[in-house]
C-alpha cells in the first residue's frame, strides 16, 4: 500500500508491522475489515477479547432480546439481508448476520480470538502503534482502529450491599441460560430498553416477579410482522427493491427526529401516542400515574414493546416504586423498610458507557493518555479521531449517538472516513496523520452548543450524560447531517501529515 520509495515500518521494530489493528469483532469491527477489503487493504487483523464475533449481540441473549430498530435499517447497505424473518430481528437473527458477513467476507481467519487488549501506545518516531495484549506478545500496526464498542461491559448500579445477595444473580448482558425460574421469585432492577424486554418472559416463567422502577420511560407500541416469503424472493430477486424499502424506513426514522432530538410541538405528539398506548393498556389509573414520565420525550431513550404493560399487570407481577435502600442477603430493602426477599436478582440495568476516560489506555504522541484528557468528559474530530493520537480512529466515538435512527447508519459514515484515512497514511507512505487541534475545537465548540437545544440536556437523567451533565453521548441533529458531516471529513484542511522518511526529525510537516 505505500510507496516503495519511503522506508517500511517492518524494518523498523523487530516483530512484523500490520498495515491495520482493528479491536473488536462485533458489527463496528466486522463492517469496518468488509469496507477496508473493498478499498484494497488486505493486511490487518481483527483482535476479539471472546471465542467468537458478534460484539453486543453475542452477549445480550436474555430471554426477549431484539432490536428495537427495523432489520432493514438495523444492517449494513453494503451487506444487505433479504432474509429477514421479522420487521423487528432477534438477537439470534442478528448473529446469524454478523455471522453471515464473516463467511461471505472470509474474516475468520483474520480474528484473533481469546485475546483482551490492555494498552495502545503510539511510537512516533517510526510511526507504529504497538498493541498490548493480555499474556501473548504485543501486535504492531501502522492504524489502528477502536471497534470495541460503547456497549460492551454490563454496567451494575452503585447499590450498597449488591456483593452480600446470597441468591443468584445476573446481569442482563451475561445470562445464565442453565438457571430455571420455573417456580423462583425474581427481582428485577431496571426498566429501560432491555428490561421492559425481559420483564415478559420472566413473568410467564417465574412463580412471582417483582419490578423495581426508579424512572418510568416513554414507551411506544412496537408492531412485529412477520416478512412473507413472497417478500423475501422479491428482495433476493430485485436488490433494488429492497434498498428501497431501507430508504423508505431511513426518512421515517428522520421524520421522528422532529419530535425526540428537540423539544417541539411534534414531542407533544409523541408523549400523546405514548400516554394513548398506556390507557389502552393499563386500566388502573394508579399504575398509569406510576408510569407516566415527568420529562419530555426522547430525554431518555424511547422504549419499543407492546409487552411490557401487559405483563405489570398479570398476577404474578408487581411495580415497587420505592427507592431501594440497600440490597441484603435474602433480596432488596427500600426505603420504607420492607424487605422483599428472592431467589434471584436481574441487573437489567445496561452497560459501562466511556462517557468519560477511554475503552482501553491509550498513549498518543509525547506520552499524552487519552484518559486523562477525556476525564471531565470525551471529545473527537467528528466522532472518529482524536488530535495527538494520530493514525487511531474510533467507531461510535463521542457524540456519535442516535436519539432516532439506526445506529448502523451512523457507524457505516464513520467506517467509510476511516478507510478514507486508512488508505491515505498507507498509500501516501505517512508516519503520522494526526488531526489539527483547532479543527477538532471548532467541531466539538459547535457540538456543545447545539446539544444545550435537545431534549437530551433538558433536564432528566440519563446515560447519555456524565456525572455533571456533560453529553459526550449523542449527536445532536438528523442521520443525515451525520453523513453530511462525515462525508465532509476534509483530510487536506483539517489534517497534518509526517511522512515515513521524516520520521527521525519529523521537519517537514505538511498537509496531506
Amino acid at each position: 500500500m505505500a510507496d516503495d520509495s519511503t522506508t517500511n515500518p517492518r524494518d523498523l521494530v523487530d516483530s512484523p508491522v500490520y498495515e491495520t489493528v482493528i479491536i473488536g469483532a462485533g458489527f463496528a469491527g466486522i463492517g469496518t475489515a468488509i469496507r477496508l477489503q473493498q478499498a484494497g487493504v488486505e493486511d490487518f487483523v481483527l483482535i476479539e477479547r471472546d471465542t467468537r464475533p458478534g460484539g453486543t449481540w453475542r452477549d445480550n441473549t436474555y430471554p426477549g432480546a431484539a432490536c428495537d430498530i427495523p432489520s432493514r435499517l438495523y444492517s449494513f447497505s453494503f451487506a444487505p439481508n433479504p432474509d429477514w424473518s421479522h420487521t423487528y430481528s432477534g438477537s439470534e437473527e442478528i448473529l446469524r448476520y454478523i455471522d453471515r458477513m464473516v463467511a461471505d467476507h472470509d474474516l475468520d481467519r483474520r480474528i484473533r480470538y481469546r485475546s483482551t487488549v490492555t494498552g495502545v501506545v503510539f511510537d512516533e518516531p517510526n510511526g507504529v502503534w504497538e498493541v498490548a495484549i493480555a499474556g501473548a506478545d504485543p501486535v504492531f500496526a501502522r492504524t489502528v482502529v477502536v471497534a470495541s464498542g460503547p456497549l460492551s461491559t454490563p454496567g451494575y448500579p452503585d447499590i450498597r450491599g449488591i456483593e452480600e445477595f446470597a441468591g443468584t444473580r445476573m446481569h442482563s448482558a451475561d445470562w445464565d441460560h442453565d438457571y430455571d425460574f420455573t417456580g423462583k421469585k425474581v427481582g428485577v432492577i431496571g426498566t429501560g430498553a432491555s428490561a421492559v424486554q425481559i420483564i415478559p418472559e420472566l413473568v410467564d416463567r417465574a412463580a412471582q416477579v417483582s419490578v423495581f422502577q426508579r424512572t418510568p420511560g416513554w414507551v411506544l407500541p412496537r408492531l412485529n410482522p412477520a416478512v412473507s416469503s413472497r417478500t423475501r424472493k422479491a428482495y433476493k430477486r430485485i436488490p433494488l427493491l429492497q434498498s428501497a424499502a431501507r430508504t423508505a424506513w431511513y426518512w421515517g426514522h428522520e421524520s421522528v427526529a422532529l419530535g425526540v432530538v428537540w423539544n417541539s410541538p411534534l414531542t407533544r405528539v409523541v408523549e400523546a401516542v405514548s400516554k394513548a398506548n398506556m390507557r389502552a393498556q393499563v386500566s388502573d389509573p394508579w399504575m398509569r400515574r406510576q408510569l407516566t414520565p415527568d420529562f419530555r420525550a426522547g430525554c431518555k431513550r424511547l422504549l419499543m414493546t407492546s409487552k411490557y404493560y401487559p405483563a405489570l399487570q398479570k398476577d404474578n407481577c408487581r411495580l415497587i416504586t420505592w427507592p431501594i435502600a440497600r440490597i441484603s442477603e435474602r433480596g432488596v430493602r427500600t426505603v420504607e423498610g420492607v424487605e422483599h426477599q428472592f431467589d434471584c436478582l436481574v441487573f437489567a440495568t445496561g452497560f459501562e458507557v466511556s462517557k468519560q476516560g477511554s475503552p482501553i489506555p491509550i498513549t498518543g504522541r509525547e506520552g499524552r493518555v487519552l484518559g486523562d484528557e477525556f476525564a471531565r468528559g470525551a471529545y473527537a474530530y467528528r466522532s472518529f479521531a482524536v488530535s495527538g493520537y494520530p493514525n487511531l480512529y474510533f467507531t461510535f466515538g463521542p457524540n456519535s449517538g442516535p436519539g432516532h435512527s439506526s445506529a448502523l447508519v451512523y457507524m457505516e459514515a464513520q467506517i467509510d472516513a476511516i478507510t478514507m484515512a486508512v488508505t491515505t497514511v498507507l498509500r501516501r507512505g505517512l508516519a503520522v496523520l494526526d488531526v489539527r487541534r483547532d479543527a477538532q475545537d471548532r467541531h466539538n465548540a459547535d457540538i456543545q452548543r447545539r446539544l444545550t437545544k435537545t431534549t437530551w440536556n433538558s433536564g432528566c437523567s440519563s446515560w447519555y450524560l456524565t456525572a455533571d451533565g456533560f453529553n459526550a453521548t449523542m449527536y445532536p441533529g438528523f442521520a443525515t447531517q451525520y453523513v453530511a458531516q462525515m462525508r465532509g471529513v476534509d483530510l487536506t484542511r483539517d489534517f497534518t501529515a509526517v511522512a515515513l522518511d521524516d520520521r527521525a526529525s519529523h521537519a517537514r510537516v505538511s498537509r496531506v
